[in-house]
């Protein structure tokens, strides 16, 4: 525990350097390019919130390149608006400081949901296997590190996972192996741990903890950034493919900016030359080498079926003082499923 608490110290160090920078950064736009036309003169600039990855200066450093060009692209500042974890850019969403962000499919559903974004396009999906899928990590070595035994006695294991809104870290573990074992991840591990999937790697590394949720692509960054601490992990649950994140943007800009906001993703990396291989190299680091795709708000449709189970799940896991009360809340996820099918739909007709 000396340990893990050393490296927050340290991060907590960072995370404080990087809320000075954050307030003064921004992407430049470059002179010498003209505005283009199909940018509203209303709009003055573009707030891009940055989903926190192995951490703030990290993430920033990650998503700079891409913004650097979308300012190039568009003759207008593009300002990035990183924080330490999801719930702090879900407040930021929720109070309009966010203009256009990359959320996990559990935040742009809300946000959507909550007629604050609208999804424009989605990270394209490899061609095969392996995809983007939610993993558990455990130690090699040691008396926890198999599956049988997490699920067999899972009060004598230390969890390290993700934020609730994580669907990775939370959301896909949660309903594709807990629950169905009968298991709550919030209340039957002997400790828990909340961080990114980069610190609940470290957590299990070092000894901190017992399993951590994370997933593949994570996981890969992981095994570049920490080689020696990844050297000491196994996989020892995959999940199937999950809902995918995408690019979300403000509703309220004109149809032509959100347009111009997705041909830009959508064209991003396609060019040929010294260009396109700058950019192809920007979505590698991203881990989006094949590109972005356009989409719409259908593309959360699967997020919402997901909630959906784990909601059904809960509900008939949960002790409820009679049957009726079970029911009824079964009746309310089945409404709140039904209005969010109807309103993702909408965004298609």
């Amino acid at each position: 525990m000396r340990r893990l608490l050393a490296r927050l110290l340290a991060a907590a160090l960072l995370l404080a350097t990087a809320a000075v920078l954050t307030a003064s950064w921004a992407a430049p736009a470059v002179a010498a390019t003209p505005p283009d036309k199909s940018v509203p003169a209303a709009v003055q600039s573009v707030r891009f919130g940055v989903l926190p990855l192995g951490g703030t200066v990290e993430s920033r450093a990650l998503w700079t390149p891409l913004m650097a060009d979308m300012s190039r692209a568009l003759g207008i500042p593009v300002n990035a608006y990183s924080v330490p974890s999801y719930e702090e850019l879900d407040r930021a969403i929720g109070r309009d400081e966010i203009d256009m962000a990359f959320l996990s499919a559990k935040m742009a559903l809300d946000a959507v949901m909550q007629r604050r974004m609208k999804v424009v396009a989605q990270i394209a999906k490899q061609p095969g296997p392996p995809q983007h899928r939610a993993v558990l990590l455990a130690r090699k070595a040691g008396p926890f590190n198999t599956l049988e035994g997490l699920l067999a006695a899972p009060e004598r294991w230390r969890l390290a996972r993700g934020d609730s809104r994580s669907v990775t870290g939370f959301i896909v573990p949660q309903s594709q192996l807990f629950l169905p074992h009968n298991i709550e991840m919030e209340t039957r591990f002997l400790s828990e741990f909340v961080g990114t999937h980069q610190a609940t790697a470290l957590a299990v590394a070092n000894g901190d903890a017992d399993v951590a949720t994370n997933n593949t692509t994570d996981f890969e960054r992981f095994r570049q950034q920490f080689p020696v601490e990844a050297e000491r992990l196994q996989v020892i649950w995959e999940s199937e493919p999950p809902p995918g994140a995408p690019m979300v943007v403000r509703r309220s800009y004109p149809p032509e900016f959100q347009a111009r906001l997705q041909n830009f993703l959508t064209g991003y990396g396609k060019a040929k030359g010294p260009r396109g291989d700058a950019e192809r190299e920007v979505l590698k680091n991203l881990r989006a080498a094949y590109g972005y795709v356009a989409t719409d708000d259908t593309a959360l449709l699967p997020e919402a079926r997901l909630e959906y189970q784990l909601g059904k799940q809960r509900a008939m896991a949960a002790a409820w003082v009679n049957e009726a009360a079970r029911e009824q809340r079964l009746q309310r996820i089945e409404k709140t499923y039904a209005e969010q099918v109807d309103a993702l739909r909408a965004a298609n007709r």
